[in-house]
This record gives structure tokens, C-alpha cells and sequence, in this order.
């Protein structure tokens, strides 16, 4: 079973930067992050294959890195330029090879395994 643990959260003001790193037990060729505000639906932020191409949500596209380390079998989201509306508790994704790899797949609730998340508060 795929075991994912995310690290990185806190809280910054508007503007500053978090990177969030998430530890892997066992890799699928698509990961990614989605994060989730109280009250609102699931909303897809990355992905990335295993060939490194990336595919990111509008609302976090020039402001956010995806990354990987499979030799560490570690996922990172470099977070830049945050805004408020950008709080919430992110999630790191494996993603199920029903999907196709985008950052729409990450927010799938079938098929697809998450870790606990880790909390994002960005104020202004």
C-alpha cells in the first residue's frame, strides 16, 4: 500500500514563500498535490510524470514548483508569491494510472492515495 507523508506547512504573509515535501513508500509514475479549504471542494494544484513534465492549475501556474527526487523517493511543491486565497491543507497524491496525468487527476477521490496533509495559512 502506497503511504504518503507530508511535511512543510505553516503559516507566511502574503507574499512569502513555503516548500512542502511529501515521503513516498512506494512511487506511481503520476504524482502530484491537491489542497482542500474548510468548506470547499478538493481543488487539483500539480502533477508530474516520471518523465518530469509538469502540468499545474491555473490559479498557482508561475507561482508553483512541482518537483521530484526518485532516487529519494521524495516529492516537493515549491510555494512562491503566496497569496491568502491560496490557504488551505495541502495533499500529496499518488495517482492512479487511470488517470491521465495532469493536475486534474489529483483531486480524483477513486483510485488515487493521499497522505494526511499538512496545513498552508497565507494572510495578508
Amino acid at each position: 500500500q502506497v503511504q504518503l507523508q507530508e511535511s512543510g506547512g505553516g503559516s507566511v504573509q502574503s507574499g512569502g514563500s513555503l516548500r512542502l515535501s511529501c515521503a513516498i513508500s512506494y512511487k506511481r509514475p503520476c504524482m502530484g498535490w491537491f489542497r482542500q479549504a474548510p468548506g470547499q471542494e478538493r481543488e487539483g494544484v500539480a502533477a508530474i510524470d516520471s518523465n518530469g513534465s509538469t502540468s499545474y492549475g491555473d490559479s498557482v501556474k508561475g507561482r508553483f514548483t512541482i518537483s521530484q527526487d526518485n532516487a529519494k523517493n521524495m516529492l516537493y511543491l515549491q510555494m512562491d508569491s503566496l497569496k491568502p486565497e491560496d490557504t488551505a491543507r495541502y495533499f500529496c497524491v499518488a495517482v492512479s494510472a487511470s488517470y491521465e496525468c495532469t493536475y486534474r487527476a489529483t483531486r480524483a477521490v477513486s483510485y488515487n492515495y493521499s497522505g494526511q496533509g499538512t496545513q498552508v495559512t497565507v494572510s495578508s
